[in-house]
C-alpha cells in the first residue's frame, strides 16, 4: 500500500501558520450532516457599556435586557484602566458588575436540555467597588446547581478565569444567583448560556477501575476541567462549531521528550457516515494533531507517553480520549495500550481495525476517581492519562488527538463544594414555596376532607358486611400481592370485552381508557404520525427528561389519554438493544406495580415507546433535589412495598423469572395517586432456567446499585435485584443519593455506610430529619433488618423479594398499630406504644422459611410477632 496523500508531518513553526491557513477553508462545515444551531444564545458582557465583539461573537452590555433580566440591589458596574486592559486576554475581562448582596440574572430557556454555561471573571483593579476584588468570595448558583462556591482569586496566582459548565436544564428559565460572602462583594465580567446539542454527554460510560457502566450522566452537571488538543496549537471558538476552547497540551505532559507531535491536512479527516460521532464531538484540526511516541517503530521500546492533571479529590471525573489514526501508512499497524490512573483502560487499541479505515476520529469515555497522591507538588488529587505500546505488535507507538476532563456533580448536585443550592440560597425563596404548599395544601383540603368521609363509609359498609359472613376480619390482613383479584384484574378483563367488541384498525385504533391495557398486550403498532399529533411534533415545551436512550415527552392520544413517549436517540449505543428489549419484555408482562407499555412505532426507522403517563415522576425526586415536601414514612413505606411487588412479580410471576438489572430510585415511577411502578427494562435479562442457578452475563447496572457478587463473577441472579432493592430501601431511609464521591471515603457509598450504623442498631441517627419523632420505633426495626438482608455480600444470605416484600408488610403493619394506638390514647406519647404491641395480637405461627427476621439475642422479640396471612406474600401465584 502506498504513502496516503496525507503523510503525517513533523511539526515546525511554518507548519503552524500552514495549518491554520488552510484550516481556515473548512471553517463551517459539519460532517455527518448541517451545524448545530443553538435555540437558546445569550452572551452578556456585564457592566459593559456597549457591545463587545469576542472570538467572532457578539456580547451584549446587560443593560440591554430583552430576554433576560438581572435583580439585584445596590449592584455597580467597573471598567479597567487603558493599561490594565492591555494586558487581559480578551475584551469579556475589561469590565464587570459587582453585587454586595445576593443577585440574580433570569434567562428564559426556550429549548430545555444540554446547554453550556460559561462564566468570565477577573478582578479589576482600581476604585469604583470600594473592595479589594481579588479577596471577594465568589458563588454561583444555577438553578439547583451550585457551579461555584467561595472561589477567591487571591493566592490562586491567577488574574481571570474562564469557568465553563454543561447542564441539563429542564424547566422554562435559567437563575444564575451570585451570592456574596465575607462581607465583601460577589462580581462576574461575562456570561454565556448556549444551548448544546443533547447527544454530546452520552448517559453511560465505562468506569475505572473495571466496573459496570455508570449510567445517568446526561442528569448531572458536568465542568469542563481541561480541554486539550493534544500534538497541536490552541483551538479558539471561532474554530469550534460549538465555541469551545481547546488549549495545547505541553504544559500537561509528564515528560515533553516523550511525545512527538504529528499533524496532517485537516481535510483528509474523514467522519463516520450515518452520524454518531461529528464536528460537534470534536473539530478536524483536533484529530488531524496527536502526540506520537517520539521513538516510534522501535523494537522493544516500553515508555508511555503520560498527562498528568491537578484535580479536586472530592469530585468522579469523565475522562473523554479522541483518537485518530493519521501516523499509519497501512491498515493494522498501531495497536498500543490506554491507561488512566495507571488502569488499563483500553488493551490493545487498533483504530483502523475498529473504524475499518485510516483518518476515521473515535473517543471513548470514561469515569474515575482521582488519585489521592500528587506528583506534581501542588497538592491535592490527581489525574493522568498515559498511552503506550502494546508488548504484542511488532512496531512500538501509540498516539492521541484530543483530550477532555469533566468534572461530575456530587449527590448534593454541586461543582465547588459539599453545599446544596438549597442550603446557599437565601432564605427568601424556601419560605416562598413553603407558602406555596401551604396554599395548595389548603386548596386540596376540603376534597381530602370529601374523599375521607366516603371511604370511611366505605369502610363501615364493608366491615358490616365481612361480619355476616362470619365474623370480624383479623387485623394483620396484609395487602393483595397482585393486581389480580382486585381493580387490575378488573380493568384488564373490561378491556379485554371491549377490544373484542371493537374494531382493528391496525394501529391506528383510538384507544379508550379502558382498552389501554388490552392494547399494550397485543403491542398497539402506532404510526409516526399519531405519535407526532400526541406531542404536539415532539414540542421541547412537553419535554419530561433525557436519558441514555433518549427524550421523553409528555403526550395525549386522541381520547385524551395521559401517554409518556419515550424517542430513542439514534446515536445511541443503547438504543436498538434496549428498544427491542422493552418491547419483549413489557409485551408479556402485566402488573399494578410495572409501568405499563402502551405501544411503540419502529416507522421511519424511529425507535418510540409509549407508555402510561406517571404523574408524580421519579421516586428519587420525592427524595432529595426536587425541592418537594418530604414523604412520611407510611407513604415511604407504601412505595416500597409497592416496588417490591413489582419485582417479585417479575421473578416469580411469569414463566420464566425477569431479573430487572438496573433497580434505582430514578426506575422507581410515582403515578397521581403515588403508587409505585418499576420502570425501564432496557437491561433486564430472563432469569436462569428451572436446572440453572444463575446466568452467565456482561455486567451491567448502576454505580452504587450495582451487586458486588455479580460484578465479581458475572454471574446474574434475582438476588442481584434484591441487593439493588436494599440500596433503594437506604436511599428512601436516609435520603441521599447511593453515591456521593464529595463525603469522605467511608460516606461516600450508602450501602457501606449505612450498613455500618445498621450493625450498631442506630438507624435512626443517619434517617432523614424530616422523620424524627415520627417513626416506629420497632418498624424501623423491622425495614433496617430488611434492608441489611438485602445487602448481604453473598446472593445465598440474601432473602427473596417475596420474603422482603412480606417483611416491609410488617414495618407497615407495625406503624399503622402504632399509629391506631395514639388515635386511641391521644394525651400519650405514640412511642411509648410498641410495649404494648403483643397484647394487640394473637400469638401467630412461626414466619414463612427465608422471611428476615429480628437479631437473634436468645430472647423472644415480641417486636417479631406476625400472622399466618403473611405466608400468602411468598406465594409464586397470582390470587
Amino acid at each position: 500500500m502506498g504513502t496516503p496523500p496525507w503523510a503525517p508531518v513533523i511539526f515546525s513553526p511554518f507548519f503552524f501558520s500552514f495549518f491554520f491557513f488552510a484550516a481556515g477553508f473548512l471553517v463551517g462545515s459539519s460532517a455527518g450532516g448541517e451545524a448545530f444551531s443553538p435555540v437558546d444564545s445569550y452572551r452578556i458582557a456585564c457592566g459593559s457599556p456597549q457591545k463587545l465583539t469576542v472570538h467572532g461573537q457578539e456580547f451584549l452590555p446587560d443593560t440591554e435586557r430583552s430576554s433576560f433580566s438581572l435583580k439585584s440591589s445596590g449592584d455597580g458596574a467597573l471598567s479597567a484602566a487603558a493599561a490594565a486592559a492591555a494586558s487581559l486576554p480578551s475584551p469579556i475581562y475589561q469590565s464587570l458588575r459587582f453585587f454586595p448582596e445576593p443577585a440574580s440574572y433570569r434567562f428564559e430557556i426556550r429549548r430545555q436540555g444540554r446547554h453550556w454555561v460559561r462564566l468570565y471573571f477577573s478582578p479589576i483593579a482600581g476604585a469604583g467597588s470600594g473592595h479589594d476584588l481579588t479577596a471577594a468570595s465568589i458563588t454561583v448558583v444555577a438553578g439547583d446547581f451550585v457551579l461555584l462556591q467561595g472561589f477567591v482569586f487571591r493566592g490562586s496566582g491567577a488574574s481571570f478565569v474562564a469557568k465553563e459548565y454543561s447542564l441539563n436544564l429542564t424547566a422554562g428559565e435559567l437563575v444564575l444567583t451570585f451570592l456574596p460572602s465575607n462581607g465583601s462583594v460577589s462580581f462576574v465580567n461575562g456570561i454565556e448560556v448556549v444551548s448544546a446539542p443533547d447527544e454530546l454527554i452520552a448517559d453511560e460510560a465505562a468506569a475505572l477501575p473495571a466496573a459496570a457502566a455508570v449510567a445517568g450522566l446526561s442528569e448531572l452537571s458536568l465542568e469542563t476541567v481541561f480541554r486539550l488538543n493534544v500534538g497541536g496549537p490552541p483551538v479558539t471558538p471561532e474554530n469550534d462549531t460549538l465555541g469551545r476552547t481547546w488549549e495545547s497540551d505541553e504544559g500537561y505532559l509528564h515528560v515533553n521528550s516523550s511525545a512527538a507531535r504529528v499533524a496532517v491536512d485537516p481535510a483528509a479527516i474523514r467522519y463516520p457516515e450515518g452520524g454518531g460521532l461529528t464536528t460537534e464531538t470534536a473539530p478536524r484540526w483536533v484529530y488531524a494533531t496527536a502526540d506520537a511516541m517520539s521513538d516510534a517503530n522501535v523494537t522493544g521500546s516500553n515508555f508511555n507517553i503520560t498527562w498528568v492533571f491537578a484535580v479536586d479529590p472530592g469530585f468522579r471525573y469523565v475522562a473523554r480520549l479522541h483518537f485518530c489514526d493519521i501516523v499509519s501508512k497501512s491498515m493494522n499497524n498501531l495497536v498500543f495500550n490506554v491507561y488512566v490512573n495507571a488502569d488499563l483502560a483500553i488493551p490493545s487499541l487498533d483504530l483502523s481495525a475498529l473504524k475499518g479505515a485510516l483518518a476515521v476520529p473515535y473517543y471513548r469515555d470514561f469515569v474515575c476517581n482521582a488519585s489521592s497522591s500528587s506528583s506534581n507538588g501542588r497538592g491535592g488529587g490527581e489525574l493522568t492519562v498515559s498511552v503506550g505500546p502494546d508488548p504484542m505488535a511488532d512496531l512500538s507507538n501509540a498516539i492521541l488527538n484530543g483530550l477532555e476532563v469533566m468534572k461530575i456533580s456530587n449527590g448534593a448536585g454541586s461543582l465547588g463544594g459539599a453545599a446544596s443550592a438549597r442550603e446557599l440560597l437565601p432564605e427568601e425563596a424556601p419560605q416562598r414555596r413553603r407558602r406555596a404548599l401551604i396554599v395548595a395544601a389548603a386548596a386540596g383540603c376540603s376534597a381530602a376532607l370529601a374523599l375521607a368521609a366516603l371511604c370511611g363509609g366505605c369502610c363501615v359498609l364493608l366491615r358490616r358486611r365481612s361480619r355476616r359472613a362470619g365474623g370480624a376480619p383479623h387485623p394483620w390482613l396484609p395487602l393483595p400481592l397482585y393486581g389480580g383479584g382486585g381493580l387490575h384484574s378488573y380493568s384488564a378483563s373490561k378491556a379485554s370485552t371491549a377490544a373484542a367488541s371493537g374494531k382493528s384498525g391496525g394501529g391506528a385504533t383510538a384507544a379508550s381508557g379502558a382498552s389501554l391495557a388490552s392494547a399494550a398486550a397485543r403491542g398497539r403498532v402506532f404510526s409516526f404520525q399519531e405519535i407526532c399529533d400526541a406531542t404536539s411534533r415532539f414540542d421541547e415545551a412537553l419535554l419530561l427528561g433525557v436519558g441514555g436512550f433518549g427524550k421523553v415527552y409528555r403526550g395525549a392520544l386522541e381520547d385524551g389519554t395521559k401517554v409518556a413517549v419515550k424517542r430513542g436517540n439514534p446515536r445511541s449505543e443503547q438504543g436498538l438493544a434496549e428498544f427491542h428489549t422493552e418491547i419483549q419484555m413489557l409485551s408479556k408482562l402485566r402488573h399494578r406495580h410495572l409501568v405499563s407499555l402502551i405501544g411503540y412505532c419502529d416507522e421511519n426507522r424511529e425507535m418510540i415507546l409509549v407508555y402510561e403517563y406517571m404523574a408524580n415522576g421519579p421516586l428519587r425526586s420525592h427524595l432529595y433535589g426536587a425541592g418537594l415536601p418530604p414523604l412520611p414514612w407510611r407513604r415511604r413505606l407504601e412505595i416500597c412495598i409497592g416496588a417490591a411487588r413489582g419485582l417479585h412479580y417479575l421473578h416469580t410471576g411469569a414463566a420464566q423469572s425477569i431479573i430487572h438489572r438496573d433497580v434505582k430510585t430514578t426506575n422507581i415511577l410515582l403515578d397521581e395517586d403515588l403508587v409505585a411502578k418499576v420502570a425501564d427494562f432496557g437491561l433486564s435479562k430472563a432469569g436462569p432456567a428451572i436446572d440453572q442457578t444463575h446466568v452467565s452475563t456482561a455486567v451491567k447496572g448502576s454505580f452504587g446499585y450495582l451487586d458486588p457478587e455479580y460484578f465479581r463473577r458475572q454471574q446474574l441472579t434475582e438476588k442481584s435485584d434484591v441487593y439493588s432493592f436494599g440500596v433503594v430501601l437506604m436511599e428512601v431511609l436516609c435520603t441521599r443519593p447511593a453515591l456521593n464521591p464529595g463525603l469522605p471515603r467511608e460516606q461516600a457509598n450508602i450501602a457501606e455506610w449505612a450498613m455500618t450504623w445498621q450493625k450498631r442498631g442506630q438507624l435512626v441517627q443517619i434517617m432523614d430529619q424530616a422523620l424524627a419523632g415520627k417513626v416506629n420505633p420497632a418498624s424501623l426495626r423491622k425495614y433496617g433488618e430488611t434492608a441489611e438482608k438485602c445487602l448481604a455480600e453473598h446472593g445465598v444470605d440474601r432473602p427473596s423479594m417475596g420474603d422482603v416484600l412480606w417483611n416491609l408488610e410488617y414495618a407497615l403493619q407495625l406503624e399503622e398499630t402504632s399509629a391506631a394506638a395514639a388515635a386511641d390514647d391521644p394525651g400519650g406519647d405514640s412511642t411509648n406504644h410498641i410495649a404494648a404491641l403483643p397484647h394487640l395480637l394473637d400469638d401467630p405461627p412461626a414466619p414463612p422459611a427465608g422471611v428476615v427476621t429480628g437479631a437473634a439475642t436468645g430472647e423472644d422479640d415480641p417486636d417479631a410477632a406476625t400472622s399466618a396471612v403473611f405466608s400468602q406474600l411468598v406465594n409464586p401465584r397470582g390470587r
